[in-house]
């Protein structure tokens, strides 16, 4: 299995530290709202990393924190007039429902920063007790001249560091790039008890105490959107390596590319920010998935109408294939293809893969024997599943109605069916005919074959 490492620059082969026990940490969302489509991106590659590590390796331990304590989350309460958990809870209830829409499985462990304080407060105290932190004016700071790998992963001079961290310039600073690991809180604001007063957590020093507490001090996976790389996953090292001695932190780093939509960058400025919540909405999720899908994961994706739509008709005709081997039991042991898994280990090729789930496709509809058809649906059903694609039955697939004004629901099509049905007996083909063409004004596409009427959206 071969992964393409940000730390190196290059693809290597995926050997873990102990194959008995695999780790893979991704960081989650900060809960203050809902989540954007980008954000959604990197639940759905490291979902479907973590279904191909689970066909390799019997022990794979998935965890994705979320980040419950964050200046925005303090503005949000205080907005409403809450405490900050009632904003958290909302948010985090919601990215959770939203992401299992995409079919996104639940990671093993969804840690909480305020579940894990203690362990954020010894980790400073480690590093302050190593010389690489340092406690000024109510502040703890990680001083970044100590550590002589700063900058690697993100392959950055000390101009462009600064540049990228776009950090205050404070005069208790020992050095302009030095970043926060601890800061005193407000009466007003929420804080905790620590040796260094009333205060809160930094952003960067949560994920490397929560990956130390569930996962150990060397994990061999850290995924992440590209735009972590600088500064938070930078910082993570940082940390983390100084913390421990020097032990390597993450063995395998990767990133996700950006989402834009309609070929721009997501921006609020720009006003073309897309809610997951709202796109499920009028988008059924395992559209979305693919089309978060349909390029490399370290690619840019482009979002835009015609990418929804395609998506769609890709899935109509997976599901179409499906729906005409329903008589058909699958064979039993039969897994997906070796290409299509080589595929997934080349460095999550998933569109290699998908090339490989529609060649499937074309087979069924050709296949004869119903030997040839067993095969067939097995391997594309257990393919689906290394993508969580096609785990619903194509009858409830093709009755997922778009919300779109004057578009008839499923109870309505089916009793229009019957009348037409009625008139197909009495041989009043014009009556079929003007049904037919009436559903498929409205939205509805109608279809005979050997096995009757079948019916589904356009």
């Amino acid at each position: 299995m071969q992964l393409h490492n940000t730390f190196t620059g290059r693809k290597q082969e995926f050997v873990p530290l102990d194959p008995a026990r695999v780790t893979m940490y991704v960081c989650g969302p900060t809960v203050y709202s809902y989540a954007h489509i980008g954000n959604a991106r990197p639940v759905v590659v490291f979902d479907v990393l973590s279904r191909v590590l689970r066909r390799r390796y019997e022990n794979v331990v998935y965890v994705r924190n979320i980040t419950d304590i964050d200046d925005k989350i303090n503005a949000a309460a205080q907005k409403e007039g809450v405490d900050i958990r009632v904003i958290t809870d909302r948010y985090a209830a919601i990215y959770h429902d939203d992401m299992a829409a995409l079919g996104a499985r639940d990671p093993d462990h969804t840690p909480r920063v305020t579940e894990h304080l203690p362990q954020i407060v010894a980790m400073i105290g480690q590093l302050i007790d190593s010389g690489h932190a340092y406690v000024a004016e109510g502040h703890v700071l990680f001083h970044t001249l100590s550590y002589a790998d700063y900058g690697k992963l993100s392959g950055r001079d000390e101009q462009a560091l600064m540049a990228g961290a776009r950090v205050e310039i404070a005069p208790y600073k020992k050095h302009a790039g030095d970043f926060v690991l601890w800061k005193p809180s407000a009466d007003d604001q929420p804080g905790w008890d620590s040796p260094w007063g009333r205060g809160r957590p930094g952003w960067h020093i949560e994920c490397s105490a929560m990956a130390e507490a569930l996962l150990g001090e060397t994990i061999d996976i850290h995924g992440g959107g590209h735009d972590l790389i600088f500064p938070h996953h930078e910082n993570e090292i940082a940390q983390s390596t100084c913390a421990h001695g020097g032990k390597v932190f993450a063995r395998y780093w990767l990133h996700n590319g950006f989402l834009n939509i309609d070929s721009q960058k997501m921006s609020k400025s720009v006003g073309n920010v897309l809610l997951v919540h709202e796109l499920l909405k009028t988008i059924p999720g395992e559209v979305i998935r693919l089309v978060l899908m349909t390029g490399h994961y370290r690619q840019p994706v482009d979002w835009n109408d015609e990418v929804v739509a395609e998506s769609r008709k890709k899935l109509d005709r997976l599901y179409g294939a499906l729906r005409e081997l329903a008589d058909i039991e699958r064979a039993p042991g039969i897994t997906a293809p070796d290409a299509f898994v080589a595929a997934l280990e080349d460095d999550l090729n998933t569109p290699m893969a998908l090339a490989e789930l529609f060649e499937l496709a074309r087979a069924a509809n050709k296949a004869d024997s119903a030997g040839d058809k067993a095969r067939i649906k097995a391997q594309m059903l257990d393919a689906g599943e290394l993508l969580g694609l096609l785990q619903q039955e194509p009858s409830a697939w093709f009755a997922q109605a778009p919300t779109a004004e004057g578009v008839p629901a499923a109870d309505e099509i089916e009793a229009r069916l019957a009348e037409r049905a009625a008139a197909r007996r009495n041989k009043q083909w014009a009556e079929s005919d003007r049904i037919r063409d009436e559903l498929k004004a409205r939205g509805v596409l109608v279809e005979d074959s050997k096995d009757g009427q079948r019916w589904r959206y356009a």
